[in-house]
């Protein structure tokens, strides 16, 4: 098998033969295989292992032949090395056992030190970049989400005390922003020398802020990581979450090459909203997978037949996998993204070939 670039390709909007897919978890539990090793390892335990963590990455490839691996990997992993003390505890999330509150929290938290501290990260992107002929994603988690976790204590639906601190001490926000922005920096351009082909930083509850909040205590941090990362040739994308319709057209000029969309926005809208610049990801309801197949390829057909109107569109999902989706019908969809979309592209002229590149 050849090295399959169409992923790269399609983030940089060039001409595609068919249209790149992944899935955000792509490598979780709805896989029989992966929950048998949950039933030995935690997720924290599975990271520390590189080969295993390898194996994992690779098994959506393999079972599904998605055009892209994502790390098996948490966003949480990289706040040990700045003091954090946490857990993963089942059925609830991230739990902070020393959450920031104060501005002296925010006054101990050291820089990163990636190559001492996460060691096992890196090895095992090195190892997935030797073995792999797709791309391979790794990731960060964005300064918001990751400080929503880091304040409340575990994960949150009102964002009461985060909330709290970023309007009543913006100060005290801001220097944590500034924090958390070079520990993703930092990481990030760690896993690129490591071997990563693409990063996408990931926003997820930054949909609780409404845009003039976006804009006044996040943008700027966003801005500034993209920045620090332009020079580097890897596709960057930007996933702003769910809910986050309302904050695309803050995302013009950041210097990302996707913007990542939920399903809550149509394709259209959302390259509308964000501008021409930038090639899109997304945008099916995970909980599609839960209706016949028959739903799924109408819904999956007539999201490809939008995508595909302009260059640069990748099929993704609005958000993560979920343990009850089927694994069948994941490689059933993939088959048929990558069929169908072939006809289409073909029919519009988009491909490779036609268009003499």
């Amino acid at each position: 098998m050849s090295y399959n670039d169409t992923f790269i390709r399609a983030c940089r909007k060039e001409p595609v033969e068919t249209l790149p897919v992944w899935y955000m978890r792509q490598a979780g539990r709805y896989d029989p295989e992966y929950r048998k090793i949950k039933e030995k390892y935690s997720l924290l335990e599975i990271c520390k292992q590189p080969e295993l963590a390898a194996e994992v990455t690779l098994m959506p490839v393999k079972k599904l032949g998605v055009d892209a691996a994502i790390l098996y990997s948490d966003i949480m992993n990289p706040v040990a090395s700045i003091g954090i003390d946490f857990d993963i505890v089942k059925n609830i999330g991230p739990v902070i056992d020393n959450p920031i509150r104060t501005a002296a929290d925010v006054n101990k938290l050291k820089p990163i030190q990636v190559e001492q501290d996460l060691p096992h990260i890196l090895r095992t992107i090195e190892i997935l970049a030797a073995e792999l002929k797709v791309p391979l994603i790794t990731f960060a988690g964005a300064p918001f989400t990751i400080a929503s976790y880091l304040i409340e204590g575990k994960p949150s639906k009102s964002y009461i005390r985060t909330k709290g601190l970023m309007y009543g001490e913006p100060e005290v926000w801001f220097k944590l922003m500034d924090k958390l922005g070079d520990m993703v920096i930092a990481y990030l351009k760690a896993q690129i020398a490591s071997g990563a082909k693409a990063v996408q930083l990931f926003d997820s509850w930054v949909g609780a802020l409404s845009p003039v909040d976006f804009k006044t205590y996040v943008l700027p941090t966003i801005r500034r990581i993209f920045a620090e990362l332009k020079h580097l040739e890897q596709p960057k994308i930007y996933f702003p979450g769910v809910s986050s319709g309302e904050l695309l057209p803050y995302l013009q000029g950041i210097d990302a090459d996707v913007i990542g969309l939920d399903w809550r926005v149509p394709i259209s809208e959302g390259r509308r909203r964000v501008g021409s610049f930038y090639a899109v990801q997304g945008n099916l309801d995970p909980y599609v997978l839960t209706a016949p197949m028959s739903v799924i390829q109408a819904q999956a057909k007539a999201i490809i037949d939008e995508g595909i109107r302009e260059p640069g569109y990748i099929f993704n999902l609005g958000h993560g996998l979920f343990p009850e989706a089927s694994l069948e019908k994941l490689k059933e969809l993939t088959d048929f993204i990558h069929d169908y979309s072939r006809q289409a592209l073909k029919a519009q002229g988009w491909t490779k070939q036609e268009s003499g590149v």
